[in-house]
């Protein structure tokens, strides 16, 4: 038997009984246990996670855990989370009463992705990707609304580009100001009909859970 865990949290309450809960030193792991035979990438699992986090996350704030990560027993996953154990206290309890939204906007020019084939070697095209994916932006009148609105309801935010079409908006909230965000966000849907953009969340902890002390 298997768990494939779903994220790190401060208290076992925060798990139980939604979720199976491991300790590792003075925190938790949440997590739902499965067959060895069970393939990750089984549909019906994917579907029971992701309803399995939504339940979690409406109890306390976590720390998400890439889907795929799985231990056998306390040993296994503390062996495997030490090294991250220190900075998911840190987060855990800065951020708690915490939750991540996200608006992922069109680029205004949307950028060519380089052709693997056109560089001599795989760093060459690396870097070439790299290049064009900082240089993809939104509108300016777009991105100053987004800053003037949505920016002063968060307690962080950030922006990364993610691909050579699209910018994301990554703001850190306390849990009763999701829906002001929201409003907000319908407010530039009412201002920017064209531009296409997704406000989405709350999320867990994944953006600003690698956040330096």
């Amino acid at each position: 038997m298997k768990l494939v865990v779903i994220g790190a949290h401060r208290e076992r309450n925060d798990i139980e009984p939604v979720a199976e809960a491991i300790a590792v030193n003075d925190l938790w792991l949440s997590g739902m246990a499965v067959e060895e035979s069970q393939p990750l990438g089984d549909r019906d699992l994917l579907l029971r996670v992701a309803k399995t986090r939504a339940a979690l996350l409406d109890r306390a704030t976590f720390v998400a855990i890439r889907y795929g990560f799985t231990a056998h027993g306390e040993s296994d996953a503390n062996a495997k989370c030490a090294a991250h154990l220190e900075r998911w206290r840190r987060v855990l309890n800065e951020y708690r009463g915490m939750v991540e939204m996200t608006l992922k906007a069109a680029a205004a020019a949307p950028r060519a992705r380089p052709d693997r084939h056109d560089f001599e070697s795989g760093s060459a095209y690396i870097r070439a990707l790299y290049k064009a994916t900082r240089m993809t932006d939104v509108a300016p009148e777009f991105r100053k609304a987004v800053e003037d609105t949505l920016a002063p309801l968060a307690v962080k935010h950030r922006w990364s580009n993610r691909d050579t079409s699209s910018l994301e908006f990554a703001a850190l909230v306390k849990r009763e100001d999701v829906a002001a965000v929201n409003d907000a966000g319908a407010a530039l849907k009412r201002d920017f009909p064209s531009v296409p953009f997704l406000l989405s969340g709350p999320w867990q902890l994944q953006v600003f859970a690698d956040d330096p002390d």
